[in-house]
């Protein structure tokens, strides 16, 4: 059977964006990264890292293929969006369509693009990598866990590109009757894009640029 593969961030240098694969029937998702790896070699020491996904949702390594099928293969994702956009983020406008009059509590918090990296050198700028097609559903999910847990209104907007220095990366505005809720829903909803969300980070130095290392 045929299945296509796609690849972003640093394994997408380390390999290419996309490929198709001829794997045996009743393959899996991990006997597909073994047969791209064999292409590849140099995406091997990255496996522990790696995430994986069938056709837009995130799956096990022992998931069954089937002619047709995309499977993408992820690096660790660093930030997010309840939507993408390539402009500048208008926060004030971000906060006026989130919140009404029964919100007592408003909570926005930005993460702008900064001028030191945490060892120290220069960053000229920041560009951000996303897989489009399967970060809307993440994120919707993300976004809904967080109001049916906290009762709050949630709305989220993430760069893509190029972010100049001292411009807003991501913005996440929550709304609810106590700040408590607010607090909470806001806090949840940048850890789960952290950890979840198929989006990567290039930090970009006067010598050069590098993917945002897992964890940091």
């Amino acid at each position: 059977m045929r299945v296509g593969v796609r690849c972003f961030a640093s394994l997408r240098e380390l390999s290419t964006d996309r490929c198709e694969l001829v794997l045996d029937d009743g393959a899996t998702v991990g006997d597909g990264w073994v047969a791209f790896a064999e292409q590849f070699p140099g995406i091997t020491p990255h496996r522990p890292y790696v995430r994986a996904a069938r056709n837009g949702a995130y799956v096990p390594w022992t998931e069954a293929l089937a002619e047709g099928d995309e499977v993408a293969f992820l690096p660790p994702v660093s930030g997010g969006a309840s939507r993408l956009t390539a402009a500048p983020i208008d926060v004030d406008d971000l906060e006026r369509s989130t919140a009404d009059l029964e919100h007592g509590a408003v909570v926005t918090f930005v993460g702008r693009a900064r001028r030191r990296a945490d060892d120290g050198r220069e960053v000229i700028e920041l560009e951000y990598e996303a897989y489009g097609e399967m970060a809307d559903s993440v994120l919707d999910a993300i976004v809904s866990e967080a109001e049916d847990r906290w009762g709050a209104r949630v709305t989220v907007v993430h760069r893509h590109g190029i972010v100049p220095l001292g411009e807003a990366a991501v913005a996440i505005v929550t709304a609810s009757a106590h700040r408590a809720e607010a607090y909470e829903a806001s806090r949840y909803v940048i850890e789960a894009i952290k950890e979840r969300l198929p989006i990567w980070k290039r930090e970009r130095f006067e010598d050069g640029s590098e993917w945002k290392r897992p964890g940091a």
